[in-house]
């Protein structure tokens, strides 16, 4: 099968967005399929790096950076349709999937209707909740406005993959899209790949000396964008009365974000208890996963979260604010809890912290969970939708057929 991916979220640039694309890439690879990129240009430097690769399966196109657009450390493409046509030809693409809503996305409905072929998309962002925050004026366009160009934006793919249960739930809205097909295709992660970065007991003890962490301290870490739609004010709150309750409990806020310095001003007096690291390099991300005892989040603008999954698969347990995204990765009282207010996050907080052996074991249901969200079963599940998808073209495809093809995958594996 020869696919192609259009993006514009994609190396050298990082997200989780950038994360998906890459892994299911591979995982379609290595199931033996040709998969090309179409995806944005970036800044001089880090087109260089592109150019080093010389990765003919990766065209990019013109693209600026979207602070003009109110979303900054992401890039707007603006597709040359004629090159990506014959780009597409040469590589003799029969299906196209979008992980974007924009131009990039416009280009692939485009290309799509000139080669006779489906283009289908993953749903990644929940825009209601996430416009606010990111798109010029935002807190002062209606809701309604984001729903009517969320909707045009989505309603000419043919069928859309949903990351989860909410992601599916809100585009089967009345006022959205529930007549468009789709079916539920969780996110995964590259364990073999994860695994690897792996560190030792004594590189541990290094990381924790850095930041002033005892051996007996007990890390609550939080690990991504320290942006304001993930809820990190609120976050610092919540760590801000736990920590009065228990002087064993330090917080570790890992990454760069908008709301970084805001959070240290405001934490400034406990800065021994609560640390900022700031940007932290991709290879050493997995490092802070090792030296956590609880993987803690207070967003609930996550479709299917990246960070939870790489949390599974390090064996934490997790605290979060009760989101259907989390639905299939933390199950109460077994791997962690998903708390109905911010206050509620307090006792949980406080739980986990007084009990090892309980950390110990909602740990390895983690791992256990993790086992689910495998790159070969996310390759296959994407495979399988693709092929009906293809069976099925032009003609009318259903949730039912989409839903099938998927679950006949879950049922190989036991899922």
């Amino acid at each position: 099968m020869n696919i192609a991916l259009f993006t514009d979220s994609y190396l050298p640039t990082k997200s989780g967005i950038v994360t998906v694309v890459v892994q299911l890439r591979k995982a379609l690879e290595d199931l033996g399929h040709h998969v090309v990129i179409v995806t944005v240009n970036t800044k001089e430097e880090e087109k260089a790096l592109a150019d080093r690769e010389k990765d003919e399966n990766v065209l990019r196109i013109r693209s600026v950076r979207g602070e003009f657009f109110g979303v900054p450390d992401q890039y707007i493409g603006f597709p040359h349709e004629k090159k990506i046509l014959s780009f597409l030809q040469k590589h003799n693409v029969q299906i196209i999937h979008s992980h974007t809503e924009f131009f990039v996305a416009h280009a692939a409905k485009l290309s799509g209707k000139k080669l006779h072929i489906p283009v289908i998309a993953t749903t990644h962002t929940l825009w209601e909740d996430f416009y606010k925050y990111y798109l010029f004026a935002g807190k002062l366009i209606p809701v309604k406005i984001i729903r009517k160009v969320v909707k045009r934006l989505y309603k000419k793919f043919y069928a859309l993959i949903n990351v989860s249960q909410k992601a599916k739930d809100y585009f089967k809205m009345p006022f959205m899209l529930p007549n468009t097909p789709s079916a539920i295709i969780p996110n995964a992660l590259d364990s073999d790949s994860f695994l690897q970065c792996t560190i030792s007991e004594e590189e541990i003890q290094k990381v924790r000396t850095q930041w002033g962490i005892k051996k007996d301290d007990i890390v609550f870490l939080f690990l991504g964008r320290v942006v304001e739609e993930k809820r990190v004010e609120e976050l610092l709150d919540i760590c801000m009365r736990v920590i009065k309750k228990n002087d064993k409990i330090k917080i570790l806020f890992v990454g760069a974000g908008l709301a970084v310095q805001r959070l240290e001003r405001k934490s400034r007096a406990v800065s021994d208890r609560i640390i900022f690291t700031g940007y932290v390099p991709w290879t050493e991300v997995h490092s802070y996963y090792q030296l956590g005892d609880v993987f803690i989040t207070a967003s609930l603008s996550e479709m299917h979260s990246m960070t939870i999954l790489e949390a599974l698969l390090s064996g934490l347990p997790i605290v979060a604010r009760r989101d259907t995204s989390f639905s299939d990765t933390i199950f109460e009282g077994k791997n962690g809890y998903m708390a109905d207010s911010d206050e509620e996050m307090d006792q949980y907080f406080l739980d986990l912290a007084a009990d090892a052996k309980k950390r110990a074991a909602f740990g390895e249901c983690s791992k256990k969970i993790a086992k689910g969200f495998s790159l070969e079963v996310f390759g296959k599940r994407t495979v399988a939708f693709y092929q009906k998808v293809l069976d099925t073209y032009p003609e009318k495809i259903t949730d039912e057929d989409l839903r099938q093809a998927v679950d006949a995958v879950s049922a190989e594996f036991g899922l």
